[in-house]
């Protein structure tokens, strides 16, 4: 029963959904185990790209089932764009199951985000105020609404009308805006459950049925470790957690059922929003990191910082996830640069830091440790074989591998299905 789950091993944008696309052919079942629609991933499958925010990237294997699980917070008028938006490139949905215990982003999550955001002036985190923070909110103060209580009008409604007499007091008393009316939200909402509905299923049963059977099962985590809620830098972290570990609790499996974990790295390291990045480059690097890798937000086009790929970080992805293998996106970015640069740990003072610090104040004032490696000019995104690639570039990535402690299974080439080169079958 093999089963494989997927994380980012940075700050997100790693480039998962290629990696999920790719691996997908030989899996059975595709599960999105967290994160809601502040998520992107981008696959190109020959001449057509599709975005994607809440589906798994497996969808676009016709024979494949795709779950979005209960760890997920959806939005349902978002999950329905996007459904519209595969039916227009002519990709059919109907395995797409949803589980019942999946919380539902309401229209109050959304302004919430937005007034709470704005009123932090200098100190806001960067949310894509998309609402899926208050959605978590509300699922961890016991408040939220499931998709099950979608389904169920009368449940639906008396959840809504319980739930505005506090927001709206919220609005109107301490933001000073417009509350929301309680029908005219339990209509809306009555209109997407009713489109939704066929996709409903216990999808813990599912996946647990699957492995069972000795089919095969893919993992696809949203963000990355370093916007994990617990173990990311932290406030500027998402809400949910990208790590390995929340699988588990965002599919309803046991750990035991988890065979290999394989974490998607850049590279190089981007970022998006606020907070510390120590290998930030802003000099004619960086701008070529940014412009050859094409570094815009997915779900919000927001420009990405570049820098050097850091060793601290990758160190610290394998221990808190596990990792059993990494794949490496993106080296055909670096192709051009006479020197590369990997960060191997922080220096702060006088004391070098080897692991990834807890405290913001400490990351902010940590300044790289590099070591230099030559760079290639050849091209790469042809290389069908590991020896197919410079002396040069096969150097940097058995570099990235011993510095990180995990074998590299997967290499990235360039933005298409067919450019990757697979040094190890995970399935």
């Amino acid at each position: 029963m093999p089963s494989v789950v997927l994380i980012g091993g940075q700050w997100g944008d790693e480039g998962k959904g290629k990696v999920t696309d790719f691996l997908a052919e030989k899996a059975d079942i595709v599960v999105r185990y967290q994160g809601g629609n502040n998520a992107g991933h981008t696959v190109v499958v020959g001449e057509k790209e599709f975005k994607l925010h809440l589906i798994p990237s497996g969808i676009l294997y016709a024979d494949k089932t795709c779950i979005i699980g209960n760890g997920v917070v959806i939005d349902p008028a978002v999950l329905i764009q996007e459904l519209e938006y595969l039916a227009e490139k002519g990709i059919n949905t109907d395995n797409l199951r949803i589980s019942e215990r999946a919380h539902i982003i309401m229209p109050y999550h959304k302004r919430l985000d937005e007034v709470i955001e704005e009123g932090k002036g200098a100190g806001k985190i960067g949310t894509t105020k998309r609402g899926i923070g208050p959605a978590y909110m509300d699922k961890a103060a016991r408040v939220g609404i499931r998709f099950v209580d979608l389904l169920d009008k009368e449940v639906f409604s008396t959840l809504v009308k319980s739930n505005l007499e506090e927001k709206n007091m919220l609005f109107t008393k301490i933001y000073d805006t417009e509350g929301f009316d309680a029908d005219a939200v339990i209509e809306e909402y009555t209109a997407y459950a009713d489109r939704l509905r066929k996709y409903a299923a216990d999808t813990s049963i599912l996946i647990y049925d699957v492995l069972q059977a000795g089919d095969n099962v893919l993992f696809e985590g949203a963000q990355g470790t370093l916007l994990d809620l617990d173990h990311g830098t932290y406030p500027y972290v998402t809400s949910s957690h990208p790590i390995a570990g929340a699988a588990c609790i965002g599919a309803g499996l046991g750990p035991t059922e988890i065979n290999k974990v394989i974490g998607i790295i850049k590279a190089y390291t981007t970022r998006v929003g606020e907070g510390p990045f120590p290998t930030e480059l802003e000099n004619e690097a960086g701008q070529h990191l940014a412009a050859k890798g094409h570094e815009f937000g997915t779900t919000t086009g927001r420009p990405r910082r570049c820098g050097w790929f850091d060793a601290v970080i990758s160190r610290y992805t394998a221990r808190t996830s596990g990792l059993t293998s990494m794949a490496i996106t993106k080296l055909d970015v670096l192709t051009g640069l006479d020197t590369l640069r990997i960060c191997t740990g922080y220096k702060r003072g006088n004391e070098v830091i080897r692991d990834f610090p807890a405290s913001l104040k400490v990351l902010a004032e940590c300044e790289p440790v590099y070591e230099e490696m030559p760079g290639w000019t050849e091209d790469i995104t042809n290389a069908a074989r590991f020896d197919d690639l410079p002396e040069a570039a096969q150097n940097y990535l058995n570099r990235l591998s011993q510095l990180t402690g995990v074998p590299i299974a997967i290499i990235g080439v360039g933005s298409r299905r067919s450019q990757t080169l697979i040094l190890d079958n995970l399935f």
